[in-house]
């Protein structure tokens, strides 16, 4: 039998806040973390704002000489984890090292590692790269930066699956603890690349809203959406066997109960025109948990703004829920950090949570009007404030990669 799985810990560093704590205050404030680009100079770029990190000092979450050691999105991935671990109370002298794991993703890793030392050797030579160029460059160091930072010696992964990664690496996680692979897993995702590449390259796809009031850029579902806003940070959980978790008294914020994975087999940047893809994501997701779509009090979507995603995610949730869609209240939590790609799937994870603890479910800040044929309860103009006993997160990465992530409160 597949064992439960509780969700005890919580770590967040975003666009408006750098604890999970600061950063739920930020949701329930409806604050929004966008503005211009301050990590360089825009002004020849046709987008110029971004969601960026606020205020985040390394050496203050971790110490000195493993900070110079990391890229921006592995320390925010330990800062995030270090947080979390601590939130759950874990005692690791009290844990055999090998049953706690690591599974933390990065979409892209560090472009800007890449950006200052191909200017280096076009510059000085390649003799002047940095020695530890390739450990602050590739994705999986966000991973191993955390276990090696807190001890933990299981199973220790990063899956990439572009936007969807944070949920990919949540799903994998408390599939490995379902499965006796692990009793303890810190997983979610992480992200930094608002750097030129990163921006000239989204804005080439035409991914990018070039809209410069902060206000109006990312308004997912709206009738005027026109690009998502590239944000940054990361979401982090702690997952335990529910069982372990009661016998050391921890405290469960929720049950995850379901997870469900598919491939679209359509488009390299597209969803699936008719939503099946994500949409049977859900399903699969509802059937794990064995519950109905009438039962889903809550839906956080991916919701990225651009014009195909939001349409294309309406119809899956529509796929999915039948006539219940209608019924379950929707938002975007990127309205107010923009998309963190690899980090959206981890920190909308943590919203989850605390919706559930608090019974709040955040506006879909600045959108108003919403788009033809998205006609969901997306709560538009006001919070809306419930019990939420059952909830699911999406996310849908280039490729065509759906994932979704079910809760429950712990009865």
């Amino acid at each position: 039998m597949k064992r439960r799985v509780a969700v005890t810990g919580l770590g967040a560093v975003t666009p408006i806040g750098n604890t999970a704590e600061e950063f739920w205050n930020g949701i329930r404030e409806g604050r929004v973390g966008i503005g211009p680009i301050t990590k360089f100079d825009a002004s020849g770029y046709e987008v110029k704002i971004a969601a960026e990190v606020k205020g985040f000092v390394a050496k203050e979450r971790l110490d000195f000489k493993s900070a110079k050691r990391m890229e921006l999105f592995s320390q925010y991935a330990v800062a995030a984890a270090k947080e979390a671990f601590a939130d759950a109370g874990i005692d690791l002298a009290q844990e055999d090292p090998y049953r706690a794991g690591v599974i933390i993703g990065s979409g892209i890793g560090s472009l800007k590692t890449v950006e200052d030392n191909y200017t280096r050797i076009v510059e000085k030579g390649p003799s002047r790269v940095n020695p530890l160029m390739v450990p602050m460059m590739i994705s999986n160091m966000a991973a191993g930066n955390v276990s090696i930072q807190l001890g933990l010696k299981g199973k220790c992964t990063n899956v990439v699956t572009a936007c969807a990664t944070g949920t990919n690496c949540i799903g994998d996680a408390f599939r490995a603890i379902q499965y006796g692979d692990a009793d303890i897993m810190l997983a979610g995702g992480t992200e930094s690349c608002i750097c030129p590449t990163g921006v000239a390259g989204f804005t080439g796809l035409t991914a990018l809203s070039k809209t410069e009031d902060p206000l109006k850029a990312s308004i997912p579902f709206d009738k005027d959406r026109n690009g998502f806003v590239l944000g940054e940070g990361a979401g982090i959980v702690v997952l335990e066997e529910l069982e372990h978790a009661k016998r050391r008294g921890a405290h469960i914020y929720a049950e995850l109960a379901g997870y469900g994975c598919t491939g679209d087999a359509y488009h390299i940047t597209s969803p699936a025109e008719d939503g099946e893809g994500a949409g049977m994501a859900m399903k699969l997701a509802m059937k794990e948990a064995g519950v109905a779509p009438e039962d889903v009090d809550y839906i956080n979507a991916h919701g990225t703004s651009t014009f195909y995603n939001d349409l294309y995610e309406t119809r899956a949730i529509k796929y999915a829920m039948g006539e219940a869609a209608k019924k379950t209240v929707v938002n975007s939590t990127k309205s107010m950090i923009g998309h963190l790609l690899g980090a959206a799937g981890g920190v909308e994870f943590v919203v989850c949570v605390k919706t559930m603890q608090d019974g709040f479910i955040h506006q879909t800040v600045g959108t108003s009007e919403a788009g033809e044929e998205c006609d969901l309860n997306y709560a538009i103009g006001a919070p809306v404030e419930k019990e939420v006993n059952i909830c699911m997160s999406n996310s849908l990465g280039f490729g065509g990669h759906n994932a979704t992530l079910l809760l429950k409160k712990v009865q």
